[in-house]
């Protein structure tokens, strides 16, 4: 079964000044980012950059010691660990309640990346149109990718949200994260990290990256728009998500791909 069909039926001390607020009742560890310029930490942090790096080494610290960390994306907040860990996999769905057979996409730095672990058919400049964006484009997986994720089809999702920190942590790991919404499975997605603070006991970490959209609005809520480019020359809306206009623009009119009928 094809995954469209799927997809719808300790760590160094010493951060103290990137802690979050002392009042906080926190069950694991929840580090603030430093403020960012125009879009908040999606630009990634006009000062405090040294609270930034040190974040980020944390994070990438935790995740490959096989944590699952709360993290900001361009879109929802995200639990994230390193796609290549099979233990990891394993934890990742035990803290989401998940059915196992239901995929996970994996987050990439660059694009470049994407060739790694997926097989493109489409050209370049498509990824370039499309990415970093608030997108998921599903396509066959290389050999490249860890067999234990999702091993029960030959497809994957693939994202490099438009959010400085979540792109620099998959550069810094050196290999692709998975990569699922902060929330049990069923619930509503999640725009603060108070709003999944049920899952902190759960989780190893948690990058708090502010608000992310209108909390009031459930728009913001719908997560990335997911499409299958795994028939050369054509394109399947698994899930319309947030950018579902935008996106079939550059697919249709810009590329001239068809809708898979």
């Amino acid at each position: 079964m094809r995954l469209g069909s799927r997809l719808r039926c300790v760590v160094s001390a010493g951060i103290s000044v990137c802690r979050a607020p002392a009042s906080r009742d926190m069950a694991c560890r929840v580090l603030s980012l430093p403020p960012g310029g125009g879009g908040g930490c999606k630009n990634g942090p006009t000062r405090d950059l040294k609270c930034w790096k040190e974040i980020l080494n944390t994070s990438v610290g935790i995740l490959q010691q096989g944590g699952v960390i709360g993290v900001p994306t361009d879109t929802i907040y995200g639990l994230a660990c390193l796609a290549q860990n099979s233990s990891s996999i394993d934890n990742i769905y035990n803290v989401k309640g998940r059915n196992g057979t239901k995929p996970l996409a994996i987050c990439v730095g660059d694009i470049a990346d994407i060739y790694k672990y997926c097989q493109v058919n489409v050209p370049d400049q498509l990824l370039q149109d499309l990415l970093p964006g608030p997108v998921t484009l599903v396509m066959e997986r290389t050999d490249g990718l860890n067999k234990e994720l999702n091993p029960f089809t030959s497809l994957v999702g693939v994202r490099i949200p438009d959010h400085a920190f979540i792109r620099q942590l998959a550069q810094l790991c050196s290999e692709p994260l998975a990569l699922t919404s902060a929330n049990i499975s069923t619930q509503t997605s999640t725009l603060t990290v108070e709003e999944f603070k049920d899952l902190w006991p759960m989780l190893s970490l948690v990058v708090d990256g502010g608000p992310i959209g209108d909390v009031s609005s459930p728009e913001c809520r719908l997560g990335s728009t997911v499409i299958d480019l795994s028939v050369p020359g054509k394109f399947t809306v698994i899930r319309p998500g947030c950018a579902l206009a935008s996106t079939l623009e550059i697919l249709k009119n810009k590329h001239g791909l068809s809708p898979l009928s």
